[in-house]
């Protein structure tokens, strides 16, 4: 059974990620992509910038979380030069989901999990503070990947470390400690994680987005959206 067959058919059984849970009346979609006309608007390397129009956005819309990035094309990975692969093309294909909420807000684990790995991620642009949990559905392994924490979440861990579903482990991070982006939580399923530990690229170029579709299907699966 294909790994985004088998979250379909478990889906009934996760726990929600967020207190509370994301859903239609609570979140709105926010549009990063390079479709996205207010993106030309923007001054990328000005985090209160780029921060004040993510919240504006949500505040506006009277909602309280907002999400969106599965697979989008983003013009923002050009503020840091941890996306360039060369002068003329850049990784920007994001492969998570983001989850946009104030920082400090707790993260809770959707399934029984172990630890895989962390670590703090803490170029410009960045993951910052990272969680890989391991699960196992139905004899298949995966892995979840926590991104732009602060960092008390990864102190007091150790690889193997259990987690209980439903059990609050992280929180969401703040600016510059996150990789400088505004608050948010970066929320990825990896089908083979390889030999990397405590990071795994969460955008990838256009050339290779069919590859990293195999290997990370879309998140949305984890919440009631």
């Amino acid at each position: 059974m294909m790994l985004n067959e088998l979250l379909s058919e478990s889906k009934k059984d996760f726990s929600p990620l967020f207190q509370p849970d994301l859903n239609p009346e609570n979140t709105y979609f926010l549009d990063f992509s390079i479709h996205n006309p207010e993106m030309k608007l923007l001054d990328f390397q000005k985090i209160d910038e780029l921060n004040s129009y993510v919240f504006n956005k949500i505040k506006q819309a009277g909602m309280k979380y907002g999400y969106g990035g599965y697979i989008e094309d983003r013009e923002v990975y050009r503020r840091s030069p941890l996306f360039a692969l060369s002068p003329e093309e850049a990784r920007s294909i994001h492969l998570g989901i983001d989850v946009w909420t104030e920082a400090g807000k707790p993260v809770f684990a959707p399934l029984d999990s172990t630890v895989h790995s962390f670590a703090n991620n803490d170029n410009y642009g960045d993951y910052g503070p990272t969680i890989i949990l391991k699960h196992e559905l139905k004899g298949i392994s995966f892995y979840t990947l926590y991104g732009h924490l602060d960092l008390e979440s990864i102190e007091n861990l150790y690889e193997g470390k259990p987690i209980e579903k439903g059990q609050m482990f992280c929180r969401v991070g703040n600016y510059p400690v996150n990789g400088d982006w505004p608050p948010h939580l970066h929320f990825q399923i990896i089908s083979d994680i390889g030999q990397k530990k405590g990071d795994f690229p969460g955008v990838c170029s256009k050339y290779d987005k069919e590859k990293y579709m195999k290997i990370c299907p879309d998140p949305l699966v984890f919440f009631s959206l």
